[in-house]
C-alpha cells in the first residue's frame, strides 16, 4: 500500500471509532450546527463539543494549518483524503467558524507571528467566535466607501461607527473590522484591526429577514478602544488584507452549491417526498428532469471545486476565480432549494410545526434570496470575471 492508501485507511478507522453516530445524521437546523465560542452551550447536545474536541486534538478541525498554529499539517492530498472519508460516513462539519474559513487564512498571510499564536490555536479549538465588521449602510458592494473611523490615540485606536448585515455579531466573541485610519486616499487610508466584542463602547441589533429568522446584524461602535497591536499588517493596507479575505470568503459561501448541510442528495430528498413510480422513478418527469439537470451541474460544479481547491493550494489559482465560483455557487444552491421545494409540495408551505421542524424547507428557501448578494452581489462577481477571467473590454 502506499503512504496515501495507509493514511486513507488509519482515517477511516479513527473516523468511524472517534464521530459520534448523533454527528452523522443530517443537518436539520441551526441547534445543529457547532460554531464554538467561549459561550457556546453543548448541554442540549454534548456530542457536539465531544466530536470537536476529537477533531482539534488531531487538528483537523483545520488539517491544512500547520500544526504550530493547532492545525493538521496535512498535506492537500491528505486533506482531499480526509474530506471524502468524512462525506463517506456523512460526518458533520465538527466546527463551522468565520475564524476558520475567513480570518485565518488571512492570519496566516498577513499577521505577525505573535498574532498567529495569540488567536489560531483559539481558533481552531473553537474556544473564540469570530465575525465580519465590513459592510456599512452606506458602503456595501462599494466597500472601499467605508466611513468607521479610528482616531490615533498613541497606543491604541479609537474606532467610532456602524456596521451592518454582521452575521451572528450577537452571538459572536471577537470581530474582525474595516476601518478608516486615513481620509487622504479611499483604498489606501483603510485599516484591518480585531477586537473583542465585550469591549466598552460595542453594540448590536438584529436585523428580521422575511424567513422570520436572521442571522445578521447591525453593529454599533461608539469610542471602541482597540490596541494598536491588534491591527493586522501595516496601517493603511487594510484593504490588502481585505481582498485576500474576500476571495476566502467568496470560496466558503460558494460551497453551499454543493449542499453538503442539508439532508442528504437532492435525490435521496425527492425520493423521500414524492415516493417512486411503478418503474423506481419519480413520477413526476418534469421534475425528474430538472433535478437530473440540477445534478449534472452539481457534480460538475464539484469538480471545478476540487480543481479550484488543488490549484489554490499549489499557488496556481486565478486570483478571480474566486468570484466565479461564488456566483455559480449561490446559484446552485438557490436552483436546489427551489427543486426541493417543488418536491416537497404543499407539505414545504408549513411555516410553524413540529413535523416541518418550524419551517425549515420553506426558511431555508427564503434565506437563500440573499446568497447572490453576500459576499458581494451577483452583478459585482459578474463584472470581475468578464474583466480579470474573460478580459472583456470595458463599457
Amino acid at each position: 500500500m502506499s503512504d496515501l492508501d495507509n493514511f486513507r485507511a488509519e482515517t477511516r478507522a479513527w473516523l468511524e471509532a472517534n464521530v459520534p453516530p448523533s454527528m452523522r445524521e443530517p443537518v436539520r437546523g441551526d441547534a445543529d450546527v457547532n460554531w464554538g465560542g467561549r459561550s457556546a452551550d453543548y448541554g442540549k447536545n454534548p456530542d457536539q463539543k465531544l466530536y470537536m474536541d476529537r477533531m482539534a486534538a488531531r487538528g483537523w478541525t483545520v488539517p491544512d494549518w500547520p500544526t504550530a498554529y493547532g492545525g493538521g499539517g496535512l498535506s492537500p492530498e491528505q486533506s482531499k483524503i480526509l474530506r471524502e472519508e468524512m462525506q463517506r460516513i456523512r460526518a458533520r462539519n465538527p466546527l463551522s467558524s468565520f475564524g476558520i474559513s475567513m480570518l485565518g487564512p488571512a492570519l496566516l498571510k498577513y499577521g505577525s507571528e505573535a498574532q498567529k499564536l495569540e488567536h489560531l490555536p483559539r481558533i481552531a479549538r473553537g474556544e473564540i467566535r469570530w465575525c465580519q465588521g465590513y459592510s456599512e449602510p452606506n458602503a456595501g458592494s462599494d466597500l472601499a466607501s467605508l466611513a468607521t473611523s479610528a482616531e490615533d490615540a498613541g497606543d491604541h485606536y479609537v474606532v467610532s461607527g456602524q456596521k451592518v448585515w454582521t452575521s451572528y455579531a450577537d452571538k459572536a466573541d471577537w470581530i474582525f473590522c474595516l476601518v478608516r485610519t486615513s481620509k487622504e486616499s479611499k483604498q489606501g487610508g483603510i485599516s484591518f484591526v480585531l477586537f473583542d466584542m465585550e469591549s466598552p463602547g460595542v453594540s448590536t441589533k438584529p436585523i428580521l429577514l422575511i424567513s422570520g429568522y436572521s442571522p445578521f446584524c447591525e453593529t454599533f461602535f461608539d469610542n471602541v478602544k482597540v490596541p494598536k497591536a491588534n491591527r493586522i499588517h501595516d496601517e493603511n493596507k487594510g484593504w490588502d488584507v481585505a481582498k485576500y479575505l474576500l476571495g476566502h470568503e467568496r470560496e466558503m459561501i460558494s460551497a453551499m452549491g454543493l449542499g453538503l448541510s442539508s439532508e442528504g442528495t437532492l435525490v435521496e430528498i425527492a425520493v423521500e417526498r414524492m415516493g417512486l413510480d411503478a418503474n423506481g422513478r419519480l413520477a413526476d418527469p418534469l421534475l425528474r428532469g430538472q433535478i437530473a439537470l440540477h445534478e449534472v451541474r452539481a457534480r460538475a460544479f464539484k469538480a471545478m471545486s476540487e480543481r479550484f481547491l488543488d490549484e489554490l493550494k499549489a499557488g496556481r489559482a486565478h486570483p478571480a476565480q474566486p468570484s466565479m465560483m461564488k456566483y455559480y455557487g449561490t446559484e446552485l444552491n438557490k436552483s436546489r432549494h427551489e427543486l426541493e421545494m417543488a418536491a416537497g409540495g404543499s407539505d414545504t408551505l408549513e411555516w410553524e410545526s413540529e413535523r416541518s421542524v418550524n419551517g425549515a424547507a420553506p426558511r431555508a428557501w427564503l434565506r437563500t434570496k440573499a446568497n447572490s448578494i453576500e459576499g458581494g452581489t451577483s452583478e459585482v462577481q459578474l463584472n470581475i470575471i468578464a474583466k480579470r477571467i474573460l478580459e472583456l473590454p470595458g463599457a
